[in-house]
C-alpha cells in the first residue's frame, strides 16, 4: 500500500481511505508552535503538545534555512471532512549515509484508541519508503508509552537497540521490522 500523493497549493498532501496527511508549510507551522490552528478544524479545539512542539522544530529548521519540503510536519486529517486529530513527520530529510530517516506522531486525546496513530504511521512510512533516498524509518518510543508500541508494531516495525533510554524501532523497504 503506497498512499496517494499529490501537491495542493505547494505542500504534500498523501491520502489513503479514511486518513488524509497535510503537510505543513513553514508559516502554518510558525502557528501550530503558538498553540494557534492554522486554519484547521480540530478534533479537541488545538493541536496537542506534541504537535505543537514538532511546529517548533519546523520554523526552527525552516528560519535556518535547511528545512527540506516534504521532510517536515503533517495535520492528520479524517478524510471525510478534514477534522484534524494531530500531527506527524519526519525529524529531518533522510541521512545521506544509510538512508534512515526518524518520524514522530502525536494524536488528540479524543482521536485515540481508534486507529488513526496506526494508519497515519502506516502512510507515512510507505510513502518514505518508496522514495529512493529512504532504507529505513525509525521511530522512538518512552519505554512505558505502550499505547505508542503497539501502534509501532501493528505498523509493522521491529524493536532495534536503544537510543538515549528511548525504546527505538525500525520498518524496512518490505514491510518488515528491521532487527539489530
Amino acid at each position: 500500500m503506497i498512499p496517494q500523493a499529490s501537491h495542493l497549493h505547494g505542500r504534500l498532501v498523501l491520502t489513503h481511505g479514511r486518513l488524509t496527511l497535510r503537510e505543513q508549510l513553514p508559516g502554518e507551522a510558525a502557528q501550530l508552535a503558538d498553540g494557534k490552528r492554522a486554519g484547521l478544524a480540530w478534533i479537541d479545539g488545538g493541536p496537542g503538545e506534541g504537535t505543537i512542539i514538532a511546529a517548533g522544530m519546523m520554523t526552527i529548521a525552516a528560519a535556518a534555512e535547511v528545512y527540506a519540503p516534504g521532510w517536515g510536519l503533517f495535520v492528520i486529517q479524517r478524510s471525510d471532512d478534514g477534522l484534524a486529530l494531530g500531527g506527524i513527520g519526519f525529524h529531518g530529510p533522510p541521512s545521506a549515509v544509510d538512508g534512515r530517516v526518524e518520524i514522530g506522531y502525536d494524536l488528540s486525546e479524543s482521536a485515540r484508541g481508534k486507529g488513526w496513530a496506526t494508519d497515519a504511521v502506516l502512510v507515512l512510512s510507505r510513502w518514505a519508503l518508496s522514495r529512493a533516498e529512504v532504507r529505513t524509518v525509525l521511530a522512538t518510543t518512552d519505554p512505558g508509552n505502550r499505547a505508542s508500541q503497539r501502534v509501532l508494531e501493528r505498523a509493522g516495525f521491529g524493536r532495534i537497540a536503544d537510543r538515549d533510554a528511548q525504546w527505538a524501532y525500525e520498518l524496512g523497504p518490505v514491510g518488515r521490522g528491521v532487527r539489530a
